[in-house]
């Protein structure tokens, strides 16, 4: 193949899943602009091996990978250089109960230890099956099962009784 059709495949192929890859970023971080850098960030080191991606079984599920795996490794390096403030801004005021519901959820999302968070944002947000999950996060599917249990027991208690909706497939 050569470089210009490689190029545009690799384009291609980045243009449509670039959105889906973000919300898992912005699901993941919480920041709109660290999801962008993130996604950016993986997309460089897929099309820096895209000839060995693009024969993958799923090139689809090993940018997922990538995405993940840049992002734990963010979070393993920002560890040292975190600097407490004195105060959080105030969230800004969004319409709506949908959006009260969202904030709620992105804040419990947040306070989730990191794996836990990537097994229910891929599981739930991605809608993966436990298999996807564990081929992406290299861990086995019991350990993605006891995760997602764990996880959604804990978002019930940090949400409140009232969320019985939340629940373990």
């Amino acid at each position: 193949m050569s470089t210009a059709s490689a190029l545009d495949e690799f384009q291609g192929f980045a243009r449509a899943l670039t959105p889906r890859l973000f919300r898992s970023a912005l699901l993941m971080c919480g920041d709109w602009h660290l999801a962008e850098d993130l996604v950016q960030t993986a997309l460089g080191k897929i099309y820096s091996s895209w000839s060995r991606v693009r024969r993958a079984d799923s090139p689809e599920a090993y940018a997922h990978t990538v995405l993940m795996r840049t992002y734990l490794s963010h979070r393993r390096l920002r560890r040292s250089s975190e600097r407490p403030v004195a105060a959080l801004p105030e969230p800004s005021a969004a319409s709506g109960p949908d959006s009260a519901l969202r904030l709620t959820l992105l804040a419990a999302l947040a306070e989730l230890p990191l794996r836990d968070r990537a097994v229910v944002v891929l599981r739930y947000w991605e809608d993966r099956s436990v298999e996807e999950t564990a081929s992406v996060l290299g861990m086995s599917k019991g350990s993605v099962r006891n995760r997602s249990s764990r996880a959604l027991a804990r978002l019930r208690r940090t949400i409140g009784d009232g969320q019985d909706s939340i629940t373990v497939h």
